[in-house]
């Protein structure tokens, strides 16, 4: 059976009841807790400091008259201040690494009932870091009604019990309820996206540091970054403002101007001070969507300023102060710009630290239905206007957004200005077929085809596209679809054979493929290029 063994400090005000026979008649939690007939205490260490030596000796001698089986290890601290938070727990921290806890052979407890406050947070998030393995020990003292003799009662707090399941069921919960704030209510499908979205919640919580968002256009950046500034305003976490820079619009000394602010006469036209977007961010967030477009000049002062939070305006010769987390977006791939020169390795080293991918519309199909349902409510609270689809309209509508037809260049900025084009031209707040199949109409041009998706047949084969019939081409157009939202032939091949090759022992859909492309002058290189 494994020996109990408690840590904890003297109490310096409750142990203390003179050293007189009455002090027998008051509770005093580090002598009554080896009173217990329940709780044999083996070994207790004794934290104390040198002005309460001959307190933590009289304890000890009372101890051993009540509890003979218990050794007293007394052990002096040199904590100069126990209500400095940084002194007491650097002290603890290193009595624990030093400690030679035998976990096979004992069982520990820690005494939080005695010491300060923050002796007692210490000791908690030791316990709860690991630092120390061991449960926590509060004692209590007797009920007035109790007998004269009592020596009040004791609980063990394990960290890892269940009766402390509902705390972990709200953290869990608020968690849940801030990612679904992330993704702004909509019920995501898409389980990478689901995944990405639950680390973002956790490290917005934690970290300051530089995030990145890669991802194409339209495919939500901007949106994140500000649903990222709220749940932080909310954690209390900011107390400035929400910035936002396009860096494709900067040019030159404009850019310099926008990015860090100007002093007056930096240049021909600059009549007065300017803050700049860097000083506006202060204790706030800094979006630079596609910050690729930087020039390297402007990247190598945004480096300054992110590391330093310090740095020169535009024509001045004084720093100036802000301190903001950035958050940058690109659709570009930034490790090849690296490579090419056209990037700052230190400054992509900086905030390559969290970096998301977001998957475009095409590679979130299964997200379609949701994002609809979002948009409708969207367009509700800014029109003032409820607007629904006809049970046919909705399937025809999502039969086509989600085929493989639909390419979506514009991603979710696309199919938002998709639905506010039908929710806009709606009868009585009802989305018809014949408004649908508009709609599609609609976007098959805007993608450069028409209405029966023969603009990429135009496109890949010219005036030969004429001369196939239209049973052909809409068949044809529908595999070249399928082709450049695939990653290779062969992939290609197993999603458009995908009933008929499980009857064949091999079905060599690449080669199929590679045949029904050859019979209209095709190739995979072409299709993968377009």
């Amino acid at each position: 059976m494994k020996k109990t063994v408690v840590i904890g400090f003297l109490g310096t005000q409750l142990d203390y009841s003179g050293n007189g026979a009455k002090r027998w008649e008051r509770w005093r939690p580090t002598v009554s807790l080896c009173q217990h007939d329940d709780l044999l205490v083996s070994r207790l260490e004794l934290l104390h400091d040198a002005r309460r030596r001959g307190l933590a000796e009289r304890v000890a001698l009372d101890i051993a008259s009540v509890s003979p089986e218990t050794q007293v290890r007394r052990v002096e601290t040199a904590i100069r201040d126990p209500w400095d938070f940084e002194e007491v727990y650097t002290a603890l921290h290193d009595y624990a690494r030093g400690y030679p806890f035998d976990v096979d052979n004992e069982d520990y407890l820690i005494h939080i009932t005695t010491g300060t406050h923050v002796a007692q947070i210490c000791w908690f998030l030791l316990a709860e870091a690991h630092y120390l393995p061991a449960r926590l020990l509060q004692t209590s003292p007797p009920r007035k009604q109790a007998p004269a003799d009592s020596v009040g009662s004791y609980t063990l707090i394990d960290l890892d019990l269940s009766r402390y399941n509902k705390i972990a069921q709200r953290f869990r919960r608020e968690a849940e309820e801030t990612v679904t704030q992330l993704k702004s209510g909509i019920a995501t499908r898409n389980a990478r996206f689901n995944d990405m979205i639950a680390q973002i919640e956790h490290v917005a919580g934690r970290s300051s540091a530089p995030m990145l968002l890669i991802g194409p256009t339209g495919a939500g950046k901007s949106f994140l970054a500000r649903r990222i500034f709220e749940l932080k305003v909310q954690r209390q976490r900011f107390a400035g403002r929400f910035v936002e820079i396009n860096c494709a619009t900067l040019r030159g000394d404009s850019a310099m101007s926008a990015l860090f602010g100007h002093v007056k006469g930096a240049f021909t036209g600059a009549q007065s001070e300017r803050p700049g977007l860097l000083r506006s961010a202060h204790q706030g967030l800094l979006f630079l969507d596609e910050i690729g477009e930087l020039g390297l000049d402007e990247q190598a002062m945004l480096l300054k300023a992110v590391e330093e939070k310090r740095f020169f305006p535009f024509g001045g010769d004084r720093e100036v102060d802000s301190d903001f987390q950035l958050i940058a977006g690109t659709h570009r791939d930034l490790r090849q710009w690296v490579a090419e020169g056209r990037f700052r390795e230190d400054l992509y080293a900086r905030i390559n630290l969290w970096t998301f991918d977001l998957p475009g519309l095409a590679a979130r199909r299964e997200d379609i239905e949701p994002n609809i349902d979002f948009e409708l409510r969207r367009y509700a609270e800014a029109e003032n206007q409820q607007v629904r689809f006809n049970v046919e309209a909705r399937q025809a509508y999502l039969r086509f957004c989600s085929s493989a037809e639909a390419r979506w260049p514009g991603n979710f900025r696309e199919l938002s200005a998709s639905i506010t084009r039908l929710a806009t031209l709606s009868d009585a707040g009802r989305i018809t077929v014949e408004h649908v199949h508009e709609e599609i109409a609609r976007l098959r041009r805007s993608w450069g085809g028409d209405e029966s998706g023969g603009g990429v047949l135009s496109a890949l084969l010219g005036e030969r596209a004429e001369q196939i019939d239209l049973f052909d081409r809409a068949q044809l157009s529908a595999v070249i679809a399928v082709c450049q939202a695939s990653n290779s032939l062969s992939d290609a091949g197993r999603k458009l054979f995908a009933v008929s090759r499980q009857g064949k022992k091999q079905p060599n859909d690449a080669d199929r493929l590679r045949k029904y492309l050859a019979r209209f002058g095709l190739d995979w290189a072409a299709l993968s290029g377009a």
